[in-house]
């Protein structure tokens, strides 16, 4: 029997970057992300995510456009499409410890330690990122597009 090369619908981490080319539709790598989505049913982020996301959308969109988008993120969540994800104290400290576990990874942003944490305890192997960190700490996540 022949496997298929499809990414199986499963539970989806969106990190900033995936949010951000979502919301662009001429970002180069918006038509890709869009695809990458399509194949997930479910979706899920986290509070610290959207923190960064929200702040960079109102950066460099006009106002009504990053409103739109953000309210299209919290209509996802009512219609029960995306899970927003608390970084609670015992998740923080988890990162926390993440953080000194990867020392010699600078780079990494402490929301993506949280990220790691968050995909771990839910089980979920693939983020819509272009952030390699995702792969350089070998929890096992498939970066997509």
């Amino acid at each position: 029997m022949k496997r298929s090369m499809a990414i199986e619908p499963t539970l989806l981490f969106i990190d900033t970057w995936g949010w951000l080319v979502l919301a662009d539709s001429k970002d180069p790598a918006h038509q890709d992300a869009v695809a990458a989505r399509r194949l997930h049913r479910t979706f899920v982020t986290t509070d610290y995510v959207l923190d960064e996301t929200i702040t960079r959308l109102f950066a460099r969109c006009p106002f009504s456009v990053a409103q739109a988008f953000v309210e299209g993120v919290f209509n996802a969540k009512e219609s029960g499409a995306l899970t927003i994800e608390s970084i609670t104290p015992g998740r923080f400290a988890k990162a926390w410890k993440l953080r000194l576990r990867y020392r010699d990874k600078p780079q990494i942003s402490f929301t993506d330690f949280t990220s790691f944490v968050v995909m771990t305890e839910l089980h979920v192997p693939h983020v819509l990122t272009s952030d390699s960190h995702f792969v350089k700490v070998h929890l096992g996540f498939r970066i997509l597009p």
